[in-house]
């Protein structure tokens, strides 16, 4: 059970490890693009490729995608960014289902935990298989992984990283399971007195803009954290441009100085470069992207302007 294109690799390792998949569950098909034209999500698309029957259910307790279901007479069922499943789902097969999980359980429960680890300034996340139960994200924990994120990581690479690393944590998961080996760890075992439990909401489009009154910190993180999908925004008029400006910023660094400036200040020589004054410092624009244009540089921006 899955949708995008994280889905796809946990499925594909199955695939290639000849499991016996009897079904995929994916979203339904949804107009997208200029045109508008239907697009199916990329684990149909990989079903289909493979010959697998695909079921796509407007709602999880519609009757007639129960009885489907049912005869599937699947033994296990595996769920990788897909829906919350209502427990008559979760709990039809014998061996239950269990999810892949981007964060390291209980941290980050919820719809985007990538990017809000990244945007939170961790230096490492992971990935958690767990079984499902009625609160999201909150069963016992089957096996859980970690990796380091680098200063300079954003969410694309971070998100390449937990995708091959979670299918294979998937294939450990299905093998355990098949073998008796698994009881699960509640979580309440991670959590201690002192922990801080942080969450991932789901995203907006308010929830990417950048605020002048963050630190350059802030700032880096969560243009990391939220490029190249869905990208941070904000508003800038340019030196010499009469109009303010909706940027998308897809890279950016840091520059700690000392400044006299006002906040929000843009410093740029027109030509290559640009940087946007912050409490403690500058904010480079790198990557951007401009109302209408394509994803560029920001010299490319800047000459284009002229």
């Amino acid at each position: 059970m899955g949708t995008p294109e994280f889905a796809v690799e946990s499925l594909n390792i199955l695939v290639e490890n000849k499991y016996n998949v009897v079904g995929v569950i994916t979203m339904p098909d949804k107009p997208s693009g200029r045109g508008h034209k239907m697009q199916c999500s990329a684990v149909k698309q990989y079903a289909l490729e493979h010959n697998l029957p695909v079921l796509q259910p407007e709602k999880l307790k519609e009757e007639s995608f129960l009885e489907e279901l049912k005869l599937l007479n699947a033994d296990l069922q595996i769920v990788v960014a897909f829906r919350m499943l209502p427990e008559v789902v979760w709990n039809m097969p014998q061996y239950g289902t269990f999810n892949l999980h981007a964060s390291l359980l209980p941290q980050y429960r919820g719809a985007a935990p990538i990017n809000w680890a990244i945007i939170n300034g961790e230096k490492e996340t992971g990935a958690t298989t767990f079984f499902l139960t009625h609160e999201i994200d909150t069963g016992k924990i089957i096996l859980q992984e970690k990796i380091a994120i680098a200063d300079t990581d954003d969410a694309g690479i971070v998100h390449d990283k937990l995708m091959s690393m979670g299918a294979e944590m998937v294939k450990k998961t299905v093998d355990l399971l098949m073998e008796g080996k698994i009881e699960g760890i509640d979580q309440s075992q991670f959590i201690h007195p002192e922990t801080e439990l942080k969450a991932a909401p789901k995203i907006f489009k308010e929830t990417c803009e950048i605020q002048l009154s963050w630190t350059i910190d802030k700032v880096y993180n969560f243009v990391r954290g939220l490029s190249p999908y869905p990208a941070a925004w904000i508003d800038l008029q340019f030196p010499g441009q009469s109009d303010n400006m909706t940027l998308k910023v897809f890279e950016s660094e840091k520059e700690p100085e000392q400044h006299n400036m006002p906040v929000g200040t843009i410093v740029t020589d027109g030509k290559k470069f640009a940087k946007i004054a912050f409490t403690d410092g500058f904010i480079q624009l790198k990557s951007v992207q401009a109302p209408g244009k394509k994803r560029m540089d920001i010299g490319e921006l800047l000459r284009g302007m002229r």
